[in-house]
């Protein structure tokens, strides 16, 4: 891709306005453009995969494979036939080659995202290969050559693993190449607005239910500086998405405070506490937020299947008969 021109960052799901955030697109476009090593840090949720696709997309490598490995949830046993593959009868039921992902990446982008989940051996056997993209099958004769171009991701501090001897220093060198560090959320005044208001939409087209918009005081509180985000970016997409479907008017409520930072409570609490929380007995007020969730979430799933009983009961990981007691328990009450 020319460098010189723009990438649509929105349809590579990068979206902000923040000078901190647009300087990440900048160093993205300009990483980009050169096929060197990528090491992405930043804390849980702030789109680093993501930013690892853009780099892919925008590169020369464009047409060919964008492979993913998440390093944390392969068993060390088998991490280097993962990555590496195997040549046949390398064990009892490698009954033909395998590629592993390195082959499998040829000619793209291979991403090896929570690198620093990797045990020490683990890491001794990806020596080579992020130095020089060779490596060699579990019980093959001969190495292979990857054309490969590599990208790795953390939400730790790998220097200070590397200090007390959790992480491999001279992996470490390997891959401090081309470093970028992604802000945290907080850290991006006025791009969680931006963010929401494009989850909005973006569930109005996925539930076929136009119209819907953030309340004025859900955008009061996302333009407000005391909101921390720990989860970042997924954890205001996730927040969005449960409030759409949970709140059937034409505005999206949040529950958000403006003067404090986030907790995990649920915004359906409001109705109660609205209704006579604290003093309405525990179990009452227990059964109000279960049965305006449930009505909530079957109304939603039906608009959501156009319907279908059979296919809302399927996505909510319901047996139908079940599943069709509680649409007409609720059906009886909205008569």
């Amino acid at each position: 891709m020319d460098d010189s021109i723009t990438p649509d960052w929105t349809a590579l799901n990068l979206i902000g306005e923040s000078p901190q955030f647009r300087k990440v697109l900048d160093q993205l476009q300009q990483w980009a453009a050169v096929d060197a090593t990528v090491l992405l840090c930043g804390e849980t949720g702030t789109g680093k995969e993501l930013a690892a696709r853009a780099i892919h997309y925008c590169s020369a490598r464009q047409a060919g494979p964008f492979v993913p490995l998440n390093c944390g949830a392969v068993p060390d046993s088998l991490f280097e036939a993962e990555l590496f593959g195997h040549a046949r009868g390398a064990y009892t039921d490698a009954k033909s080659d395998s590629r592993g992902l390195a082959g499998l990446a040829e000619g793209g982008t291979l991403f090896l995202d929570e690198i620093d989940s990797l045990s020490s051996r683990a890491q001794a056997a990806i020596l080579r290969f992020v130095q020089d993209h060779s490596y060699r099958p579990i019980g093959a004769t001969r190495f292979h050559q990857a054309n490969v171009r590599l990208i790795a991701a953390t939400n730790a501090n790998l220097p200070a693993l590397a200090s007390i001897g959790q992480f491999r220093t001279d992996l470490l060198f390997r891959l401090d190449l081309l470093t970028l560090h992604l802000p945290p959320l907080r850290d991006r005044p006025g791009d969680a607005l931006l963010l929401a208001e494009t989850f909005v939409r973006r569930f109005c087209a996925q539930y076929r239910m136009p119209g819907r918009v953030l309340s004025a005081a859900s955008r009061d509180a996302l333009r407000s500086p005391h909101q921390t985000w720990p989860g970042n970016v997924r954890e205001l997409e996730h927040r969005v998405h449960r409030c759409f479907l949970l709140d059937k008017r034409l505005t999206v409520e949040l529950g958000l405070s403006s003067t404090s930072p986030v907790h995990n409570s649920a915004s359906d609490l409001d109705e109660v506490t609205t209704a006579g929380f604290p003093t309405t007995p525990f179990a009452e007020a227990k059964a109000r937020v279960i049965a305006d969730f449930e009505r909530r979430y079957v109304h939603a799933l039906l608009l959501h299947t156009q319907g279908n009983v059979s296919e809302a009961a399927r996505l909510a990981g319901k047996e139908r008969s079940r599943f069709g007691r509680l649409v007409r328990k609720y059906e009886k009450r909205e008569q």
